[in-house]
């Protein structure tokens, strides 16, 4: 009798005006009821009656209010919601379709869905994958939750479904762009291409590459030093500036590289085809020659770019070009003119890298990780492919290039589309000296904040008994980005580096070759970098990245499934510390898992995570760091959440005992 009574419903909403509201994200818990974080330190509980009006990570105001002498938060005002687009399974429920979004908190929420027109509700059964949007929230005045299904991904028990569903959930193609009937070359008819195919150029790849984009060839001089040439495949001389297929590749960005299979930027027809260094096949290429003397030093008079004609004369696999580099033996038996053009190329690559390690910076060591695949999708194996000397020479002659092209497109434009690396944060500058100054280095901020100051300290870094203060360091560094500014690139320790190796697979590359055939005819651009177009390419390898990042998840998780019931020990190594526990990498496959601090000591009171220390204390004694390597077993691998826990094999008082044993550094 009370409900509908309008002065109760004024006094009421009198009451609510002069509660305190506060703004904050919901958590919510199993139990059904949540909580209101307000800041990193400060939260609310929420009753599970009030939760029932949001989600997960909803942005809300709330009124805050004291009940049965509690604190609590009565969520009032959406003002962003959790959920937009996404991905989801569909669920039955009393024959009416539900979608319960594809996320850890939310998975066990179904909720009401439509299909928009043209999709038929027939034909969704449970489980189908599908993308959805939220068009009803409770908080915006809506009778409950609704979503929209705007498309079905693919069936319930589809073994693509982990490509199909990351390609989907960041709005990413999922095949080739369609290409045209005929291709023709649209050349500048000023752009004189120079006759090389018979130059015995070679393309070193993997054995199942098709997109071969680059070709090399080298001789050494009687002084020591070498004549490079590096042929690029040359797709811009088929598509023009600004034509529907450049707008397509400026899209796309790049080819997207997933475990198992990729999705070109440009049509096959093209890319593994027309402009492919296929052997024996003539192909427009855009050139760079230069001379580099006996220790590695870039003669920067010498670099001259052109257009030609190439052919390659032999198509080289890494595995068997790095065995015949290194023992002599190998399932390939080169001619002595190709035998000769490789080892002059090893020896051009070892003279260069010779000089980074010494005046640039060389990253670390570390294995690729490759997902071998059935032909009906399962994981066979997953390699740890190390860099061998094949691998490395290619990378030598990529990197000059590149910094060859960066070069003339800064004295020629003062812009082109370049790799930059800030180094440091600057709001971190001062903990950085600190910090190394407690290990022995002395920096000041006039040498981190230069290029040759912060080489030296990552060349210094790299000499480190431990990847400890390397691990920290680089959570304080800035990200590499790509802009149309000559800048220097820091983390490679470059004063300019700008890529046009790979125009195939790299939109930016292909804006690059515009620009350096307008340097060999001495014209305009057809096509000038704007300032938007780097932020376009990092938005494009960003998603790409976490589609990888995603496509393997699921894959680890399918493939060590069985692993925790059969107690399989693993070699791990921390990447991440923080207020819950540590995140390793799985050395001998590659897979993340999350060792959580209950895993590792059962008493929370004794053991602290100190995350921007890099260190998990126990007993106040430092016990894990950064860049540790462990021995652990994975305790539980959860298929749904893709996501694996693991726990160290050695208990506390073990680690205690050996620590005695042993000279350990204090932190």
């Amino acid at each position: 009798m009370f409900q509908d009574n309008p002065l109760l419903a004024q006094l009421k909403q009198q009451i609510q005006e002069n509660l305190p509201k506060k703004e904050g994200q919901i958590k919510s818990t199993e139990k059904g009821f949540g909580f209101l974080e307000i800041d990193s330190k400060n939260s609310v509980f929420i009753p599970p009656p009030y939760m029932k009006k949001c989600l997960h990570g909803d942005k809300v105001m709330a009124i805050i209010r004291t009940e049965n002498e509690r604190e609590v938060a009565e969520p009032q005002e959406l003002l962003e919601p959790s959920l937009t687009r996404f991905i989801g399974r569909i669920k039955i429920h009393k024959g009416k379709i539900n979608v319960a979004p594809d996320h850890p908190q939310l998975k066990k929420l179904p909720l009401r869905a439509k299909t928009r027109k043209g999709i038929n509700p027939q034909e969704m059964q449970e489980g189908d994958w599908v993308v959805a949007t939220l068009i009803g929230h409770p908080l915006k005045g809506d009778t409950g939750f609704l979503v929209e299904i705007t498309q079905k991904i693919t069936d319930a028990e589809d073994k693509i479904a982990p490509w199909w569903v990351t390609l989907a959930e960041n709005d990413l193609p999922n095949c080739e762009p369609p290409g045209v009937e005929h291709w023709s070359l649209n050349d500048d008819s000023a752009l004189q291409r120079i006759d090389l195919t018979h130059v015995p150029f070679v393309t070193i790849d993997g054995k199942s590459t098709k997109d071969m984009d680059d070709a090399l060839y080298a001789i050494q001089r009687q002084d020591g030093g070498f004549d490079v040439t590096i042929a690029i495949a040359d797709p811009t001389a088929y598509i023009t500036a600004n034509d529907s297929m450049d707008n397509v590749a400026r899209e796309r960005g790049f080819t997207i590289y997933l475990p198992g299979r990729n999705i070109p930027m440009l049509p096959r027809e093209l890319a593994d085809n027309l402009c492919s260094l296929i052997e024996n096949e003539t192909r427009p290429a855009l050139c760079c020659t230069l001379t580099v003397d006996k220790d590695g030093v870039i003669n920067s008079e010498s670099i001259r770019f052109f257009a030609a004609y190439i052919r390659s004369q032999a198509r080289l696999i890494y595995d068997e070009v790095s065995d015949w580099l290194e023992t002599g033996e190998s399932q390939w038996q080169p001619s002595s003119e190709i035998a000769q053009v490789v080892q002059d190329l090893y020896a051009f690559s070892q003279a260069r890298a010779q000089w980074r390690e010494t005046h640039a910076v060389v990253f670390p060591e570390r294995p690729d990780y490759r997902f071998e695949l059935s032909e009906d999708n399962d994981v066979i194996a997953i390699h740890a492919d190390k860099r061998r000397s094949a691998n490395r020479l290619v990378e030598e002659a990529m990197i000059t290039a590149n910094i060859c092209a960066g070069k003339i497109l800064q004295s020629s434009f003062s812009t082109g589309v370049f790799n930059t690396h800030a180094g440091f944060k600057n709001d971190k500058i001062t903990d950085v000296i600190a910090l190394i100054k407690e290990h022995g280095a002395e920096f000041d901020e006039a040498s981190l904040t230069s290029l040759e100051g912060f080489s030296a300290l990552r060349r210094w870094l790299a000499n480190q008994p431990t990847a400890y203060l390397d691990n920290r360091l680089r959570k304080w560094q800035t990200y590499s980005e790509i802009g149309n500014q000559p800048l220097p690139h820091f983390a490679m320790g470059l004063d300019i580096y700008a890529t046009w190796t790979s125009p195939i697979r790299k939109y930016g590359d292909m804006v690059n070759h515009r620009l350096l055939k307008a340097h060999i005819l001495g014209t305009d651009p057809e096509q000038w970098p704007d300032e938007q177009l780097g932020e376009e390419l990092a938005m494009h390898r960003k998603h790409h990245k976490i589609a990888e990042r995603n496509v393997a998840d699921w894959l680890y998780t399918r493939t060590l499934a069985e692993e925790p019931s059969k107690q399989t020990r693993f070699t791990a190594e921390i990447f991440d510390i923080n207020r819950a526990g540590m995140r390793v990498r799985l050395l001998e496959n590659g897979a993340s898992a999350f060792i959580p601090a209950t895993l590792i000591i059962d008493n929370k009171e004794r053991i602290i995570c100190h995350s921007e220390q890099g260190v998990l204390a126990i007993d106040n004694q430092p016990t894990y760091r950064l860049g540790d390597t462990l021995e652990v077993v994975l305790t539980e691998v959860n298929q749904d959440n893709r996501s694996i826990v693991a726990k160290p094999t050695q208990t506390f008082a073990e680690l205690a005992t050996l620590a005695d044993n042993t000279d350990v550094e204090s932190v």
